[in-house]
C-alpha cells in the first residue's frame, strides 16, 4: 500500500489494520477468501527529500500507478471483480488507468466519494502532495490554464506529469460525479465549475436521501459502459474518520455512506470498487476507522 503521494504518514498499514478489525469481528477467515494480490510500492523513497516539490515523489508514484495499473488489467483477464484496498488516494489514477487499458472503447464513468476532490496538479496544489491529484491525471489536466500565477514547475515534474495523464483524458468531467465533497481550495473550485463536474453535497444527500442522489448520479452517467467507485473514508465525518490523513468535519454517517455504495452497486455496470486512506496511526480510538471500515467492506462483498 502506498503513503508516498500523503501528508502524513502510516497509510501504508490500511490492509493490516482490516486485517486485525476482521479477526477482532470474529471474521477470522474473511480475507481468505478471495485472491489476493500485493502490489508493489516505493515507500522506502520516503526515507530520502523529494526532488519534485510541486508533486512529491512523483516519480516513485509513477512507477506504483503502472504496477497498479497492470494488476487492474490482469483481474479484469480473470474476469474476476477488483476491490482495492489503497493507501494514499496518490495511486487511484493508476486504477483509472488500468481499467482504461483493460477497456480501451468503454466509457468510464467514476464516482468519487470522498472529501476532498483530488483534482489538483502539480500547477495548482499548495502542498504537492499526490494524493490530492489523481483525477488531474485522469483528466489529462496536464496544461497551465489553472496555473497559479507564480507557480514555476521544474521541468522534470512536468515530464513526469505528462507521462502520467497520458495522451488524451481517460474519462471526460460528464463520466465523473461526486459525493460529499466539502474541503477544497480556490483553483479546485474554479475546475469543477468550469468542467461542470457534479457534487452531490453532504446536505443534498441529507435533504434528498442517498436512493434519490444515486439514482440521479447514476442517470448522468448512464451514457458509461463501466463504473469504478473511489471510496475515500474521510467522505465520512471526522467524529467518524479519525484515523485517516486528511478528517474533515460535516461528512456522511457510516450507515449514509453505505447506503450510497449500496446503491451504486444495485447497477450492473459497477466493476471496480476502491477504497483508501485508512490510517491506524492517526486513530484516537485503538482501530476504529478500520472496523468502520470493515463493515462497509463486509457488505460490499455480499452484494
Amino acid at each position: 500500500m502506498s503513503e508516498l503521494g500523503a501528508g502524513t504518514r502510516g497509510a501504508s498499514l490500511g490492509y493490516d489494520a482490516l486485517w486485525v478489525a476482521s479477526i477482532n469481528a470474529g471474521k477470522r477467515d474473511f480475507f481468505n477468501q478471495f485472491p489476493t494480490t500485493s502490489v508493489a510500492v516505493r515507500n522506502d523513497l520516503l526515507f530520502d527529500e523529494t526532488d519534485t516539490p510541486q508533486a512529491k515523489y512523483l516519480e516513485g508514484i509513477a512507477e506504483v500507478y503502472e504496477n497498479l495499473s497492470q494488476e487492474v488489467q490482469n483481474a479484469f483477464e480473470n474476469k474476476e471483480f477488483p476491490i482495492l484496498i489503497s493507501g494514499a488516494h496518490s495511486v487511484s489514477g493508476g486504477t483509472i488507468k488500468g481499467i482504461a487499458d483493460a477497456f480501451p472503447d468503454a466509457n468510464i464513468g467514476v464516482v468519487w466519494i470522498d472529501a476532498h476532490a483530488d483534482i489538483h496538479s502539480p500547477y495548482t496544489s499548495p502542498s504537492g502532495n499526490v494524493h490530492g491529484m489523481p483525477l488531474a491525471t485522469a483528466l489529462c489536466l496536464n496544461d497551465n490554464e489553472f496555473q497559479l500565477d507564480d507557480r514555476v514547475i521544474d521541468p522534470k515534474t512536468k515530464e513526469i506529469w505528462d507521462e502520467l495523464c497520458g495522451d488524451k483524458p481517460r474519462i471526460s468531467p460528464d463520466d465523473l460525479v461526486y459525493f460529499a465533497v466539502r474541503d477544497t481550495e480556490i483553483p479546485e473550485d474554479e475546475i469543477i465549475e468550469d468542467l461542470g463536474i457534479k457534487n452531490f453535497t453532504v446536505e443534498e444527500v441529507r435533504m434528498k436521501g442517498p436512493k434519490k442522489c444515486v439514482n440521479e448520479a447514476l442517470e448522468s452517467l448512464n451514457h458509461c459502459d463501466i463504473l469504478y467507485i473511489s471510496f475515500d473514508v474521510d467522505s465520512m465525518d471526522s467524529m467518524i474518520s479519525k484515523g485517516t490523513g486528511t478528517p474533515v468535519l460535516n461528512g456522511l454517517t457510516q450507515v449514509v455512506a453505505e447506503k450510497i455504495i449500496y446503491y451504486l452497486f444495485q447497477s450492473q455496470k459497477v466493476a471496480c470498487f476502491e477504497m483508501v486512506e485508512i490510517n491506524p496511526t492517526l486513530d484516537d480510538k485503538e482501530n476504529k476507522m478500520a472496523e468502520t471500515a470493515f463493515s462497509i467492506l463486509e457488505k460490499i462483498v455480499k452484494m
